[in-house]
C-alpha cells in the first residue's frame, strides 16, 4: 500500500477529489491512474479554518509506502496537481519511489479524518483532535479526507508505518505519536496496518497482542489461503524467525450499531480471530 496525499485547501465534498477546489477532471484522472496499482489517493490540509477561496497556491505532496521493513515517506511540492499524472503509479504501489521529491525525516505524520461531508462524526470529533495535536506542538498534523471506519471516529493514520487508530482521545493520540517516533506501534486503539487487507490486519494484531510485540516492523503477513465460507488462514512471521498460523472468520457486529453518524443501526462486517497457532 502506498499513500499519495495531495494538499488541497478549502472545503471538501463527500467525494473530495472531484468535490473540492482541486480540478475535478484532474481528480478523476488521478483516481483512474491509481486504480489497481496499490496506490491510494487522499486530500490533506492543515488543521484550522478552511475558507472557501480560490487563490493560486502550490500544493504539498506526501507519498508514503507502508510495507514492513521497506516503509518510506517522500515529500514534493507541485504548482499544478496534474503534474502527478506523470508519476509511475505501478512502481509507487510496489514500493519504488524512483527518487521522487525528498525524504521525510521529521516527526511522524498524523493524518486525522475530518471530512464532515463524508461523515459528520469525522468533523465533530476529528477536527478538535487535529487542532489539539497541532496546538501541542506536533509539527506534522494533517486533516485527511477519508480513512474508513467512521464508526471508530476520531480516526488517525500514522506514517511512516501506516497503522490506523480509532476512538482516540488527545492523550491517546499523543501516546501513539510518541511510540511511532520510537519505532513502535500501540496495540490499544489500533485498527491495523494499512498495507494489509482486513483479514491480515486482524491476524497481525492478534499475534501482537498474544506475544506483546510493539516493534512496528517486527511482523509481516506473508501468506494466506483464500477465504472459504468466510474463513481465512494466514501466516504471520516475526523477524526473529517465529511464525504463527492465524484463522480469521468474517462475522457481523452485534448488537446492531450505526456504521457512521446519522445512519440507521446495522450489522457491519467484522473480522474475528478464531485461532492462533505457533508453527
Amino acid at each position: 500500500m502506498t499513500w499519495l496525499l495531495l494538499e488541497q485547501s478549502g472545503p471538501w465534498g463527500a467525494k473530495a477529489p472531484v468535490e473540492s477546489h482541486l480540478d475535478a477532471e484532474v481528480g478523476r484522472a488521478l483516481d483512474r491512474a491509481a486504480k489497481g496499482t496499490g496506490v491510494r489517493i487522499a486530500l490533506i490540509r492543515r488543521p484550522g479554518r478552511h475558507a472557501d477561496h480560490h487563490t493560486a497556491e502550490r500544493h504539498r505532496v506526501i507519498v508514503a509506502h507502508t510495507a514492513p521493513g521497506s516503509s518510506w515517506v517522500r515529500r514534493e511540492t507541485v504548482g499544478n496537481p496534474a503534474e502527478l499524472l506523470d508519476l509511475d503509479f505501478a512502481a509507487l504501489g510496489g514500493g519504488d519511489h524512483g527518487g521522487l521529491g525528498r525524504e521525510h525525516t521529521g516527526d511522524p505524520l498524523a493524518l486525522v479524518c475530518t471530512n464532515g461531508r463524508r461523515d459528520r462524526c469525522c468533523a465533530l470529533l476529528g477536527r478538535p483532535l487535529a487542532a489539539e495535536l497541532a496546538a501541542s506542538g506536533h509539527s506534522e498534523v494533517w486533516e485527511v479526507t477519508h480513512l474508513g471506519g467512521h464508526r471508530f471516529s476520531p480516526t488517525m493514520l500514522v506514517l511512516p508505518f501506516g497503522y490506523a487508530y480509532g476512538r482516540l482521545t488527545a492523550a491517546a493520540a499523543k501516546e501513539v505519536l510518541a511510540a511511532t517516533a520510537d519505532g513502535r506501534m500501540t496495540a490499544e486503539w489500533c485498527r491495523g496496518r494499512s498495507c494489509w487487507e482486513r483479514p491480515g490486519q486482524a491476524a497481525e494484531l492478534a499475534v501482537r497482542r498474544l506475544v506483546g510485540e510493539e516493534d512496528a516492523d517486527a511482523l509481516a503477513v506473508t501468506a494466506g489461503s483464500p477465504a472459504q465460507d468466510g474463513l481465512w488462514r494466514l501466516q504471520v512471521c516475526h523477524t526473529d524467525g517465529r511464525a504463527w498460523e492465524v484463522e480469521v472468520a468474517q462475522g457481523l457486529s452485534e448488537p446492531p450499531r450505526p456504521e457512521s453518524c446519522g445512519k440507521s443501526p446495522g450489522t457491519p462486517a467484522r473480522m474475528d480471530v478464531r485461532t492462533v497457532t505457533a508453527r
